[in-house]
């Protein structure tokens, strides 16, 4: 039976993390962002995020964020959630699944301790912004 159940490869969809202004904290602040690069709609995009790793050698983690699209259009993306300074030196990871037509896609996205910062930044496909891609 396993061998019925086909999981297709994700592609050309991203979580990344962008700085923008932040109007309440008057600087620059890091979102996450959920980022379809591909000429198809996400339909019923769920994202649960969490953190987690060491600071100052203790275990930290976070509470589990879920969030919800209905839909997300080719060549756009969404902010999914506020990336606070602290969580920054913590592994983020994000869990995602949504469909393409009848098929679901599923895939775990990590930004790993540290590795969000404005050294880190690339050209980021089909919004024309910088940012880090998580891995």
């Amino acid at each position: 039976m396993k061998a019925d159940i086909v999981i297709p490869k994700v592609e050309n969809v991203h979580i990344v993390a962008i700085q923008d202004f932040s109007d309440d904290f008057q600087e620059n602040c890091w979102y996450a962002y959920l980022l379809n690069a591909t000429n198809e709609t996400l339909e019923m995009a769920m994202i649960i995020s969490k953190a987690y790793g060491l600071i100052d050698g203790e275990n930290r983690n976070t509470m589990q964020l879920r969030h919800a699209f209905a839909t997300l259009a080719p060549q756009t993306a969404v902010k999914v959630e506020f990336l606070e300074n602290n969580l920054l030196q913590l592994n983020n990871e994000f869990s995602l699944s949504y469909f393409i037509g009848n098929k679901m896609y599923d895939k775990k996205f990590i930004f790993k301790a540290n590795s969000i910062n404005v050294d880190a930044q690339t050209d980021l496909p089909a919004i024309n912004k910088i940012g880090v891609m998580a891995v």
